[in-house]
């Protein structure tokens, strides 16, 4: 073989070598990682119901399970029923007296004035009387005076008393009932939101990834009974050494090789740690530069996340189409 063919192959080769060391520089490895939702109840109490297995997919706003509850419930009907009494006594106050208590007061008034047309008759006839001498005394004359004014302050009394009845309790103590009524509207509404927190419902929808509790079990307030993995919340991390740092960015294009799958997943940076995970106790040579990493985080798109579980390795490789 000519010495000038020699040459041309070992250029080749040397070309190829670099375009691997290349190729692999771009490589990184990395693993997908979740984060996940724990579905708990504020309130404590034995499983009821579980709607939902592992594995399952779930839509935001579906029922996943219910805890027992039957003090809840009784409470929720006592907070009711001490609504109704509080509103009752307040529009109560605010109407005043009974239709047949106004009608009794009605009819002692009339007995009154019937009294008073009595009396005020015998003390007319009693001051004619004391015009004519000896006829009678003037003792008679102030009883019969003293009973006529007694039966004008009956028929006043009487007159004040319906008025009264009519106008309802006094303005302080129906605002005092208001308040008491607004009181037990709040403890109704706490009831109701307690209530309602026995069943939780998935807050996104994502997959269930994990039960921890079966019915029957007492879950304690807080617990999380099993938690779900939304698409959304699936991404990649990997450790990007300083030389590449420089041609990252935020929104960036980046590949992703699976294990298994023959074709490349797409996804973008959302986020690039500006702290070295790892940096070397001595003086920031060019030749120490290599050693830093920086936490690089590559998220996708929903039906692309689906298809990605946690703790599985991958390699990641800058995009050649990222612009």
């Amino acid at each position: 073989m000519s010495l000038p063919r020699q040459i041309v192959i070992c250029f080749f080769l040397l070309l190829a070598v670099v375009g691997c060391r290349s190729e692999s520089d771009k490589r990184i490895q990395g693993y997908v990682e979740g984060e996940f939702l724990y579905v708990a109840a504020p309130s404590g109490g034995r499983l009821q119901q579980l709607n939902v297995e592992k594995g399952d997919d779930v839509r935001f706003g579906q029922a996943l399970f219910s805890l027992e509850q039957s003090p809840e419930s009784h409470l929720l009907e006592q907070a009711r029923e001490a609504l109704k009494q509080s509103e009752s006594e307040r529009d109560d106050a605010k109407k005043g007296s009974r239709e047949t208590e106004v009608q009794a007061l009605e009819a002692r008034l009339r007995q009154a004035e019937s009294a008073l047309s009595l009396a005020q008759t015998e003390f007319d006839r009693q001051e004619k009387l004391t015009k004519l001498p000896g006829v009678t005394s003037k003792q008679d004359f102030d009883r019969s005076r003293a009973t006529r004014d007694e039966a004008q302050q009956k028929v006043l009394e009487l007159k004040s008393d319906i008025l009264t009845s009519k106008l309802g309790a006094r303005e302080d103590k129906i605002l005092s009932l208001d308040s008491r009524v607004k009181l037990q509207q709040a403890v109704l509404k706490k009831a109701e939101w307690d209530l309602a927190q026995k069943t939780q419902s998935a807050p996104a929808s994502a997959s269930v990834f994990d039960v921890i509790f079966r019915p029957g079990e007492y879950v304690a307030a807080g617990r999380p009974v099993l938690s779900l993995l939304p698409a959304e919340r699936v991404k990649v991390r990997a450790f990007i050494p300083e030389p590449l740092l420089g041609s990252l960015r935020v929104g960036q294009e980046m590949e992703v090789r699976v294990d298994g799958r023959t074709d490349l997943v797409r996804g973008k940076i959302t986020f690039i740690s500006p702290r070295p995970e790892y940096t070397p106790p001595f003086i920031y040579s060019r030749d120490n530069r290599a050693k830093f990493s920086f936490l690089v985080e590559i998220r996708f798109a929903p039906e692309i996340a689906k298809t990605l579980h946690p703790g599985q390795p991958v390699d990641v490789r800058i995009s050649e189409n990222a612009g």
